[in-house]
């Protein structure tokens, strides 16, 4: 039984996990549970034990000094609380980590004996993966679960995703044979510049979170970074002109794919975050739809690797040349890094 006498009973408690590696694309996910844990002063409660989960051969410890003594931080997953204040209060449990290289079922019953000590009442775990994607539209985050009822009531889709997956996937699964609702984000991230940060990815997960779980989320320079990211691939790929091609090839698919929706839903869905946070106040670092869109004031960087160019003739594995990854659930892209389930 896991003892948790320095936690104190939490409010309507949702666990939110991330964790770098397969599922990652970006770092997107990792670094919104981050930016969660930085803005509300998270405070760890728990760590996993490295040696049960993790090949340090893959995930290497590191070393560091602190007033001349050297110390080693080893590979784990963490557990942090914060405490969210307001006309309705809600505690999150934050969940953030390696993909552990074993013994996947312990790993998942542990977390998941951490949420049932909690009260958890729900868990979200947040992804991200490559697709065709161009980094000048919003980016798509989609909402998956294993539960039937979950899926309608709160207008996800029900994952039909069969082949390889990852820690997002099974740890979904354990929850669903667990009884505790659980929910992914998937977040896709442009496969052309595919190389961490992605603010603007981190951005969309945290604004589809915020929908998700009704709490306002404080965004800090997060929209200005997001405006700086896609000005900085916006100049690579002005230089070169192939890749200009292929982003303009990419918002044509797009434009096309969501024109028939009109997104009603999606307009009504931004006018309500709207609301919310003018009734809450701008909050620092104000607010910016997936898009971006905001006064930012900071120059991008020119040091970005340039973005790879886009493959001409191969569609990669698994994938007909037609096909695009909207036409296909989250889970269904591939690549490393694009993660699946």
């Amino acid at each position: 039984m896991i003892e948790l006498e320095s936690v104190p009973e939490l409010v309507d408690p949702v666990m939110v996990a991330a964790f770098e590696g397969w599922n990652d694309a970006g770092d997107a996910a990792s670094t919104a549970v981050g930016h969660l844990d930085r803005e509300w002063k998270g405070e760890v409660f728990a760590a996993l034990d490295a040696e049960d989960y993790y090949d340090f051969q893959v995930n290497r410890p590191t070393v560091w000094l602190e007033n001349g003594v050297r110390k080693v931080t080893w590979p784990t997953t963490r557990l942090s609380v914060v405490r969210v204040g307001g006309e309705k209060p809600r505690d999150l449990v934050l969940v953030r980590g390696i993909e552990p290289s074993m013994r996947w079922r312990s790993f998942c019953n542990e977390i998941l004996g951490f949420a049932h000590e909690l009260g958890v009442e729900m868990v979200v775990i947040l992804g991200a993966l490559l697709g065709d994607t161009p980094h000048t539209r919003p980016v798509p985050v989609s909402g998956v679960t294993s539960d039937p009822d979950l899926a309608r009531t709160m207008q996800l889709e029900e994952t039909r995703y069969e082949g390889p997956t990852g820690i997002v996937g099974i740890l979904q699964e354990a929850c669903t044979h667990a009884g505790v609702p659980a929910v992914s984000l998937w977040a896709a991230v442009p496969h052309y510049v595919s190389q961490p940060p992605n603010p603007k990815a981190t951005l969309a997960l945290l604004n589809r979170l915020e929908d998700l779980i009704g709490l306002r989320i404080p965004l800090g320079e997060l929209p200005e970074d997001a405006r700086a990211w896609q000005l900085g691939v916006d100049q690579l790929a002005a230089e070169d002109s192939e890749v200009a091609e292929y982003v303009q090839t990419l918002e044509e698919a797009r434009d096309t794919a969501e024109l028939p929706e009109a997104s009603g839903e999606a307009i009504a869905r931004e006018f309500e975050r709207y609301l919310r946070r003018r009734d809450g106040g701008p909050g620092p670092g104000g607010h910016a739809t997936e898009s971006g869109d905001a006064t930012y004031l900071r120059d991008p960087s020119s040091s970005r690797a340039r973005p790879p160019k886009p493959p001409r003739t191969d569609p990669g594995p698994g994938r007909k040349p037609e096909e695009r990854p909207e036409d296909k659930g989250p889970d269904e892209s591939s690549g490393e890094g694009s993660g699946g389930e």
